[in-house]
């Protein structure tokens, strides 16, 4: 897929790998010129540095100073902003337990990326936009944003917050030419989390063959297919679509997909 994004800067929460580096790495591709953030510098920099005219540097979404600092960069650097893609985001795989022994402090470093994350940055960066008569939000929510999953309350709470703060948005800014739109992805394996499903333990090939007989597709998501769906959420061509959530999950939201 090709969109003409030149003259079009972007910013990219959480670009150093994974589907924040698919979706800058493809901006890029198609034009844009892209700061490449995230709390890793030195892999936000490496990422950056094999894309012409793109940009890296490091940015806590938990931090003000270091969200404030991003945006005087971003204009410095590439004189304003067109495009915010909040994808910072984590989730824990330590802590897979019922709400009632869920930590506190898990909670809390969850939602306050996730969920306080997007909108800390949305808010320090939708000034520019306004500037420039207007621009696109993309924010990447989660199916389990739409469908819990059990042991993830913290994930699942914040991950529904983006959401429902994607529609807010995008009635607030709708007037000021800004669209907002939100991504829920599915299973998307990216490095650590896809080793565990790939290498050789029967108990992890037996989660993945689970997993895999509710998608209707019958595989995995790659970040390539996320940034596709971010391309089209922001190219030009796309000057009707606001305040809607695409899921990206092979049909796996689409209902109950097994035989019984």
């Amino acid at each position: 897929m090709k969109v003409d994004l030149n003259g079009k800067v972007a910013l990219v929460t959480g670009a150093a790998r994974g589907i924040g580096k698919a979706i800058a790495d493809t901006l890029a591709d198609n034009g844009a010129k892209v700061g490449y953030t995230d709390i890793l510098a030195e892999g936000a920099q490496q990422a950056a540095a094999a894309k012409p005219g793109c940009a890296g540097r490091r940015l806590d979404v938990t931090s003000q100073d270091d969200i404030e600092a991003g945006v005087r960069w971003m204009r410095e650097t590439f004189g304003g902003i067109d495009i915010l893609i909040n994808n910072a985001g984590v989730n824990t795989m330590k802590h897979r337990v019922t709400l009632e022994q869920f930590p506190q402090e898990e909670w809390d470093w969850i939602v306050n990326t996730d969920l306080t994350g997007c909108y800390r940055v949305t808010k320090a960066v939708v000034p520019a936009l306004f500037e420039r008569g207007g621009g696109r939000i993309v924010n990447i929510a989660s199916v389990f944003g739409l469908v819990p999953a059990r042991l993830q309350c913290a994930f699942v709470a914040a991950k529904a917050g983006v959401v429902n703060l994607t529609k807010a948005m995008a009635m607030e800014f709708a007037e000021r030419g800004v669209l907002v739109n939100a991504i829920a992805p599915g299973s998307i394996p990216i490095e650590g989390p896809q080793g565990l499903f790939t290498g050789k333990d029967p108990i992890m090939k037996a989660r993945m063959d689970a997993m895999l007989s509710h998608i209707p597709l019958h595989r995995f998501g790659t970040c390539k297919d996320i940034a596709n769906a971010a391309l089209f959420l922001v190219a030009p061509e796309n000057d009707y679509v606001t305040g809607s959530i695409m899921t990206v999950d092979g049909g796996w939201t689409a209902g109950y997909s097994r035989d019984f």
